[in-house]
């Protein structure tokens, strides 16, 4: 995905550190906020795992650091619950002014329940979705319950969460306590999507249904069954950003976008942070990675991986035209295929890397009432695929900068 650093300043006059993920090409349907957990920063995986599986779907994706947070300016301990909400309502500003409004809003833990309030105030927003969300705002004082009595003895206490030291104010546990959620969800009227892990032991579970039963529909709500608090899971995270863009489409006014590639048109943007590469062919869009033990993420199929699937995919598509044309009965086609450099048979110097040639073995399986004569003919129009007939000529590539 592409990735655009910003800085947005709030009403306090700070600049919030911000990145904007967009599709690959650029092209989006529309705009989603994120809004991270307490103490936490735009950085957190699971963030760029769920902002990853809304980008495919056209959907770029705002996440910032809130106030006195990872590399946005002023100071934590004077920070509170209604600062989050004016730092997210200057995200959608930004974007409205800089961008398109943003339709969509997304919360993790302290950031769900600040969502809700803030989607109250952004008339843009017609989508709200929680992530393991308390139902009421001040659940997030049991973080900190060992320095609360010196909070609200002395005005303030440097508490441990999360392994770091914040300073809390006691400003910050009144405010708290003035953001009841249950009349902002009465009167909400927008989509909400609720999401909690049974198994979140952080915030429970009962948080989401107290959630879900005060809201007015149309609200949804998907388990986030074995995932931990934070989704440190990739796969956890991944799902949820998928059902979010999923659930989404359903509210957000976006049509389809027309603007598409020429056919013969693939655009591919590899980042700096990995070697996962997205890839944009027409409209569709697909992941490129590499295993972990070679530094990828294993989060899609290899280069390799594509080629053998371009030859194995134009083979099956070959032979199905041609038994249909031929009006043999031809039920299914598998093509099982394996890649791998040899020695080339007659090498003088078999040590030199030069001297090995690539071979891929493509192993077709006919599925119908063919006889032994169909069986040869087909297996013999299977070598003039497009694809196959590309990779046996002498190919010319042409790269220049641009």
């Amino acid at each position: 995905m592409k990735q655009e650093r910003l800085k947005i300043v709030n009403k306090e006059g700070h600049e919030l550190s911000a990145y904007l993920r967009l599709p690959v090409d650029g092209i989006t349907r529309t705009l989603a906020i994120f809004a991270h957990c307490f103490t936490c920063n735009k950085n957190l995986s699971a963030i760029r795992n769920i902002s990853h599986a809304l980008t495919q779907q056209k959907i770029g994706v705002l996440s910032f650091d809130f106030t006195g947070l990872g590399e946005s300016e002023g100071d934590f301990s004077d920070t509170n619950f209604s600062s989050n909400i004016s730092d997210l309502i200057a995200a959608a500003d930004y974007l409205e002014q800089h961008y398109q409004p943003a339709q969509i809003i997304i919360g993790h833990s302290l950031g769900g329940a600040a969502v809700i309030q803030a989607a109250a105030k952004i008339p843009g927003i017609k989508a709200v979705a929680t992530i393991g969300a308390p139902a009421d705002v001040p659940h997030v004082t049991h973080l900190f319950k060992q320095g609360l009595q010196e909070i609200k003895e002395t005005g303030q206490a440097e508490v441990n969460i999360g392994g770091r030291p914040f300073t809390i104010k006691r400003q910050f546990i009144d405010d708290l306590e003035q953001n009841p959620a249950g009349e902002i969800l009465k009167n909400l009227r927008k989509a909400l999507l609720i999401m909690h892990s049974p198994q979140d032991r952080i915030v429970g579970i009962e948080n989401a249904a107290k959630i879900y039963k005060q809201a007015f529909h149309p609200k949804s709500f998907i388990t986030l069954d074995g995932s931990d608090h934070l989704l440190s899971e990739k796969k956890d995270s991944l799902y949820a950003g998928k059902m979010i863009a999923s659930w989404a489409s359903r509210y957000i006014d976006a049509p389809e976008s027309t603007e598409l590639l020429l056919e013969s048109q693939v655009l591919t943007r590899t980042g700096s942070n990995s070697l996962l590469t997205d890839i944009l062919t027409g409209k569709h869009h697909l992941l490129a990675d590499e295993p972990e033990s070679v530094g990828g993420t294993n989060m899609g199929p290899t280069p390799y991986d594509y080629l053998l699937a371009a030859l194995g995919a134009c083979t099956g598509m070959t032979l199905r035209m041609y038994a249909d044309r031929k009006k043999w009965t031809l039920e299914e086609i598998k093509v099982n295929l394996k890649h791998e450099k040899r020695h080339a048979d007659d090498c003088e110097d078999c040590e030199n890397p030069k001297s090995r040639l690539d071979h891929i073995d493509k192993e077709i399986e006919l599925t119908g009432d063919l006889d032994q004569q169909q069986r040869e003919r087909l297996l013999e129009i299977s070598g003039r695929c497009p694809v196959h007939r590309t990779l046996e000529s002498e190919i010319i590539i042409n790269s220049q900068l641009k």
